[in-house]
């Protein structure tokens, strides 16, 4: 198994720890028949609930792409050295995103995002180097 896919395992089990830590939070803060319900007029969660919340939907929408171009890579046998290291740079800055997150510290929250879509890129443009 290549690098490349080792971080995308690696960051589909970071995406699963959080969504468990969002669900026992969220119970925490609410309760387990409300979360068993339909959840009609529950509104947001505050505090910690919130942002466990906030921080798995983010790393579910860029789950996605990293996910999109690392099986791109992999399928096309261009997966090397730079889209390793991209990936690499994903899930690491993705797991000190959902420490950051989860603490309440907001602009190196922003900071830590923005250094995981540099590991995208990196690989978007190692694949856009191999055409």
């Amino acid at each position: 198994m290549s690098m490349d896919l080792k971080y995308l395992l690696f960051s589909v089990l970071l995406a699963l720890v959080k969504v468990l830590i969002a669900a026992a939070s969220a119970n925490q803060a609410v309760g387990l028949e409300t979360l068993a319900g339909n959840r009609e007029g529950m509104g947001e969660l505050a505090g910690f609930a919130g942002r466990a919340r906030r921080a798995h939907l983010n790393m579910i929408e860029n789950l996605v792409l990293f996910a999109a171009v690392v099986l791109i890579a992999a399928v096309a046998g261009k997966a090397n050295a730079t889209t390793a290291m991209g990936a690499m740079i994903f899930f690491w800055a993705r797991l000190a995103y959902a420490v950051i997150y989860l603490i309440g510290v907001p602009w190196l929250r922003t900071l830590a995002w923005f250094v995981s879509v540099i590991g995208m890129v990196m690989i978007a443009w190692a694949l856009l180097q191999a055409m």
